[in-house]
């Protein structure tokens, strides 16, 4: 197993268990997750990756919207993938749970109709977060879908909330990138086409973006 570092579920300064209690408090996720999985829109034969999963509620409801689809999440934390595997057995959602980073997954290009990413950018550095974008278009099919949820680009008082929010529980380096728009910068890459525009949500921890793209 992996002993590269880390930023934990929740950041540094949060318990794993608070996980699901502050995403509910501070991100409006009633808002924007609903989206996201519209957007997604699962299909019967369809193989989908999330990276960093979590505590799994997103690739729970995506299983439980589509069975016949193939849901694999990806999380290097062990802690939150007892809790997804927990609530997956309570939802009898059939998720492939896996510990790891997606660099060292050993999952073959190409290989998924859709890949997709909620608030996870926002807590690696910069040069991850390239990697990470890279990584997740590589393994797109032709016309697969990328979709990202996360802490964009940050102004007048989204900004100040992100910095008291989630700044302060993540701190400075790996976050300031996102505030200063590095995603915006990232998903301007020739291999991506736009497949829906892209949608922004006011809430208590700063803006966040929702960006839809194609693999060309």
């Amino acid at each position: 197993m992996s002993t590269r570092e880390f930023t934990p579920a929740a950041g540094r300064l949060a318990g794993v268990g608070s996980y699901d209690l502050l995403i509910r408090l501070f991100t409006r996720e009633q808002t924007w997750r609903p989206r996201l999985l519209s957007r997604i829109a699962p299909r019967a034969g369809e193989r989908i990756l999330e990276v960093g999963c979590g505590t799994g509620t997103l690739a729970i409801a995506l299983k439980s919207m589509q069975a016949g689809a193939s849901v694999v999440a990806l999380d290097p934390d062990a802690k939150v993938l007892e809790i997804a595997r927990a609530k997956a057995d309570v939802a009898t959602a059939r998720v492939e749970f896996r510990q790891g980073f997606l660099d060292e997954a050993g999952l073959p290009p190409g290989s998924f109709d859709t890949v997709y990413c909620s608030l996870v950018l926002h807590q690696v550095p910069p040069s991850v977060k390239a990697d990470l974008v890279a990584g997740m278009i590589a393994l797109l099919k032709p016309g697969g879908r990328l979709h990202i949820a996360d802490y964009a680009k940050q102004e007048g008082l989204m900004r100040l909330l992100f910095r008291l929010t989630v700044q302060l529980t993540d701190g400075i380096a790996d976050t300031q990138p996102n505030a200063d728009g590095c995603l915006e910068g990232l998903l301007r890459d020739s291999r991506l086409e736009l497949a829906q525009s892209d949608a922004f949500f006011k809430t208590p921890s700063g803006r966040i973006a929702l960006f839809s793209r194609t693999r060309a």
